[in-house]
C-alpha cells in the first residue's frame, strides 16, 4: 500500500471531500441546466424527467416512496406527477398493499417519451472523460454514497 492508498487522517479527510462538495454544487446546477436545454423539446420539467427516470428503473412506485427514494417532498412528487398525467406519460393503479396510496406507472408514451431522453443523455456521457476507468467510476460512486449516507440526518424536504 503506498501513501495515495492509506486511509485519510480525519481532518485531512474532510479536507478532500470539502473539494468534492465544492464540485458537486456547480456539477449538479451544470447538469440540471443542460437537462432542462435537452427537455425543452420534450416539453419535460426536470421534476417530471426524475419521475419518469425512476419508473422506468424502479417499476410503478407510491408518491411517497419517489419522494423517498430522491429526499425530496412528497408534495413536490405529487405535483410532477400531476405534470406526466397531464401529458399521458403516467397513471395511477390500484396498490394491492395499500389501499390509499396508488402506485404510479409509465404509460407507453411515458416509456417512450423516457427512453428517448435517456438515449440521448447517453450519447453525451459517451463523450466524458475519455480514459476513466471502472475502478474510477466505482471509487467515485462509493466517495458520494459515503458522503450521502453521512447526511442521512438531514431531514428531507
Amino acid at each position: 500500500m503506498n501513501d495515495i492508498d492509506a486511509p485519510l487522517p480525519p481532518d485531512a479527510l474532510a479536507r478532500r471531500l470539502a473539494e468534492v462538495y465544492d464540485l458537486v454544487g456547480p456539477l449538479y446546477r451544470r447538469a440540471q441546466r443542460g437537462v432542462e436545454q435537452g427537455l425543452a423539446a420534450d416539453g419535460l420539467s426536470v421534476g417530471v424527467r426524475a419521475v419518469l427516470t425512476m419508473l422506468r428503473r424502479g417499476g410503478p412506485m407510491t408518491v411517497p416512496q419517489m419522494g423517498r427514494a430522491q429526499a425530496i417532498s412528497r408534495q413536490f412528487v405529487q405535483r410532477m406527477v400531476n405534470d406526466a398525467g397531464a401529458l399521458d406519460l403516467v397513471e395511477s393503479i390500484p396498490n394491492p398493499a395499500h389501499r390509499r396510496s396508488s402506485l404510479i406507472r409509465l404509460t407507453d408514451r411515458g416509456r417512450d417519451t423516457i427512453d428517448e431522453v435517456l438515449d440521448r443523455e447517453h450519447r453525451l456521457l459517451r463523450e466524458v472523460g475519455p480514459g476513466l476507468t471502472d475502478a474510477d467510476v466505482t471509487t467515485c460512486l462509493r466517495v458520494l454514497g459515503a458522503m450521502l449516507t453521512a447526511l442521512d440526518h438531514v431531514a428531507d424536504a
